[in-house]
């Protein structure tokens, strides 16, 4: 993904140079401030109510979440491919090997073995809450044990199948994922030659989400919570939460490197990506923190105070008469402006900004 420019903000080290700059421009002379009071300055600018925010914006994707491959427990040739964009729910088939469905079943355990009776573990729990789920477990106790009462569940839901009912279940017929899957790629074709080292398929939950890139640096953006503001392709717009960090596109290695890739869950995100293909591109802006209905001046009307008390001043300039100096207090700072509180500030008031 192009990353776009870096921060609309400026922050930190930039405040003080733009401050240094103010101090320089109408220095000497004044008793508490770096500019003289009641000179009048060669600009001004207005104290504004406004809202601050820092973000950055990036170009993502539109995807589904918790993107994985599925790879098959055994080896076979593929008779029926997945069709890409399709949901699967529990008990329906992802794909089928040498003319036989791997059904889709729900929880956490991957499928490590072939089951049968005298069987012991939760993946055989797995499979019995399945079983009753889909609506074969007459008679069955669920818990650990493959029983007489599960190996006859299982024949009669090989029966619905059309499949051969020996009560036992092969390593590779079943998917154990942990919900609904949305088939968001076909990695393998019709009449392939697949095994357990490659992917049939490539599955996601059925949420979309919205993917993007952050710089290393980018860290505190990539925190659980972190709100963003998605434009899609068409120019809507809709909110969002960082769910998280994933693994870069094509990659097998950890999050981390140049780079960190987050995931976006969206708010209404049901209705606001209904029949949005995925992939799709978008705009993302983090908003990492904000501040409402403040005053605000551009930080070249800052003043570094000169004295015991240090900090900063704002030349105020009246519609008549000398300006004066007000001491003030400084918070957040963006898009060129830095938050302000003193007495006497108010909105429209002007005030003397460093020459450019």
């Amino acid at each position: 993904m192009r990353r776009r420019t870096g921060w609309t903000v400026a922050v930190g080290a930039a405040a003080a140079g733009a401050v240094a700059a103010g101090a320089l421009a109408f220095g000497g002379g004044a008793r508490d401030g770096a500019r003289d009071e009641g000179a009048a300055p060669p600009a001004t600018a207005e104290v504004v109510r406004t809202d601050l925010v820092l973000s950055k914006t990036v170009d993502g994707k539109v995807d589904f979440a918790g993107r994985r491959p599925v790879k098959p427990a055994v080896e076979g040739t593929v008779t029926v491919t997945a069709r890409e964009g399709a949901t699967v729910r529990q008990g329906q088939a992802l794909y089928e090997l040498d003319d036989k469905p791997v059904t889709l079943l729900y929880g956490p355990v991957p499928v490590f073995r072939g089951m049968k009776k005298g069987d012991r573990g939760t993946d055989v729990l797995q499979l019995e809450r399945n079983l009753r789920d889909l609506g074969y477990g007459a008679g069955l106790y669920v818990d650990v044990r493959y029983d007489a009462a599960t190996a006859a569940a299982v024949k009669r839901w090989q029966k619905s199948l059309n499949r051969t009912p020996t009560g036992r279940v092969g390593k590779g017929e079943v998917v154990f994922q942990g919900g609904p899957v949305k088939v968001v790629e076909a990695d393998a074709a019709l009449g392939d030659q697949v095994g357990p080292d490659a992917p049939v398929l490539t599955a996601a939950s059925p949420t979309p989400v919205v993917r993007a890139d952050l710089d290393q640096g980018d860290g505190s953006l990539a925190a659980r919570g972190t709100k963003a503001e998605i434009r899609l392709a068409d120019g809507k717009k809709v909110r969002g939460k960082v769910t998280g960090t994933v693994r870069p596109e094509g990659s097998d290695d950890e999050p981390g490197g140049d780079g960190i890739t987050v995931e976006i869950a969206l708010d209404g995100s049901a209705a606001a990506l209904s029949g949005r293909a995925a992939r799709a591109t978008a705009s993302v802006t983090f908003v990492s923190e904000s501040r409402r209905a403040v005053l605000a001046v551009p930080v070249e009307a800052l003043v570094a105070l000169r004295g015991e008390d240090g900090g900063y001043g704002l030349q105020l300039v009246p519609a008549s008469g000398p300006t004066r100096m007000v001491r003030v207090d400084t918070g957040m700072t963006a898009d060129g402006r830095i938050e302000v509180r003193g007495a006497g500030l108010r909105e429209g008031a002007r005030v003397g900004v460093a020459a450019q």
